[in-house]
């Protein structure tokens, strides 16, 4: 059937489509993000007599064994996808230039192909040279891998449909793979699209498990359009500082399993090594006799992780705004947090410059953190150190009650494990489930109701500073 061009006017950021040019995306808002686009159409493909075919319906129990997950070999991984590699599953990872996303497949993909598993590491950013190169730095140079460099999606796809027994494919990266029939240059939006959508059709028909690497943009979300994170099972993030050695895998979509799921790196000069207990090594340097110093029980998908708070509090003159420096939390979730102290419990923060870091670049985001920050700024405006071995959670309203976080024991656990000896938590209540848990043996809990409880330890201190 004949073929003809059309011309679409796509955003880069969000994938809208215009009929003609504008400055101004009206879909996401954003500027001069629109370019041009030809795709080629088939001559009346929407209205020809296309003959559909009758769909066969089964029920859930199906006759056919469960899938069973493939295990990369690589224990933090396999946890952050749910216990495995699901076959026909498609997986996205992204995160920031140089970060170690290359170096985190490739040796996932060297430690399944040593299990006598066909893994296909398709690259359209570096040469097989290249490749070579880094397996030899990470001593994977005898790893049966099969590698190939190249960016047209169609080789790919008449390859993959005509091998037998792959295991896993790895493309890297989706942002670099180009189609004849899209005549637009690697990376556009419908470039991106399309290709993600012709890979993920011969995985689900072949029955191998996929994995792109994506780029992030500057803000720090996936490249390209937002229907390539609907297109794919799971979602991965590669996060952490290259100023730190720490890299946390962290799920964002996951089909197969618990989303916000984390997997705990560390970067050395031969690759990433996995961290078994994350909570003693973002401890390690802690120096518990310090003030502005608290200790957090937290949760970060399934597993208990603790995380040194750390909090600063510089005075200064009437003239100007306060600063409010935050790393690791959130910045308006701290200037709450200030504000209720200041209006519940009486403290003098307003013209303070206030500090706060989550030791160890991981980054918080629930609730439950509001305690340990509210602990450590009260010992920082005391100028006192909290009780040694103490660990707190809990959330704070603004009247300044403590509230119900999930799962309390599983926290405790993890802090006993470690040698802790006091938690400070909400006050259970007794008609609640989730209150129903016993303290580790050996541990003792202190429970308050209200901010006030917590700022009372300090009170003599406090009183002196403010005077």
């Amino acid at each position: 059937m004949a073929k003809k061009p059309s011309l679409h006017y796509v955003c880069q950021t969000c994938g809208a489509v215009y009929a003609k040019w504008q400055g101004h995306c009206e879909a996401c808002g954003e500027w001069n993000t629109i370019q041009e686009e030809q795709v080629i159409l088939s001559v009346g493909g929407a209205k020809g007599n296309v003959k559909g075919n009758k769909l066969v319906f089964s029920d859930l129990l199906g006759e056919e064994a469960p899938l069973l997950r493939l295990k990369t070999g690589i224990e933090e991984f396999d946890r952050v996808l749910g216990g495995g590699l699901v076959p026909s599953s498609a997986v996205l990872l992204g995160g920031d230039p140089g970060i170690g996303k290359s170096t985190l497949l490739l040796q996932a993909a060297c430690a399944v192909a040593e299990n006598k598993k066909r893994v296909f590491y398709i690259s359209g950013e570096e040469s097989i040279d290249q490749i070579r190169l880094r397996a030899r730095r990470l001593g994977l140079r005898e790893a049966p891998l099969e590698l190939a460099a190249t960016i047209r999606v169609a080789d790919i796809v008449a390859t993959l449909g005509s091998e037998k027994g792959i295991g896993v494919v790895i493309i890297d990266s989706i942002q670099t793979m180009w189609m004849d029939t899209v005549e637009s240059a690697p990376g556009t939006v419908t470039q991106v699209r399309s290709s993600a959508f012709e890979l993920i059709r011969i995985a689900k028909q072949r029955g191998f498990a996929l994995l792109f690497v994506g780029h992030v943009t500057k803000e720090g979300a996936l490249a390209g359009p937002r229907v390539l994170e609907h297109m794919v099972d799971a979602v991965l993030y590669f996060e952490g500082d290259r100023g730190h050695q720490f890299r946390i895998l962290r799920a964002a979509k996951n089909r197969f399993g618990a989303t916000d799921e984390i997997g705990v790196f560390t970067m050395t000069d031969k690759g990433l090594e996995e961290v078994k207990n994350p909570s003693a090594l973002f401890l390690a340097e802690r120096r518990g006799n310090i003030a502005g110093s608290a200790v957090f029980a937290g949760i970060e998908g399934t597993r208990p992780v603790l995380l040194e708070v750390q909090a600063l509090l510089s005075a200064r003159s009437t003239e100007g705004n306060p600063r409010r420096s935050v790393v690791g939390w959130d910045n308006a979730r701290l200037n709450m947090l200030l504000a209720v102290l200041e209006s519940r419990c009486g403290l003098k923060l307003g013209q303070a410059d206030v500090y706060l870091n989550i030791a160890g670049g991981l980054r918080v985001s629930e609730p439950a953190a509001d305690l340990a920050v509210a602990a450590a700024i009260v010992s920082a405006a005391a100028r006192k150190p909290v009780a040694a071995n103490t660990v707190f959670f809990g959330e704070i309203g603004l009247s300044g009650e403590v509230r119900q976080v999930s799962q309390p024991a599983l926290r405790l656990r993890e802090a006993a494990k470690l040698g802790f000896e006091k938690g400070v938590l909400p006050r259970r209540i007794a008609p609640a489930r989730h209150a129903k848990f016993s303290s580790p043996t050996g541990m003792m809990l202190e429970e308050i109701g209200h901010i006030k409880d917590l700022v009372q330890q300090f009170s003599a201190t406090l009183r002196e500073e403010i005077e």
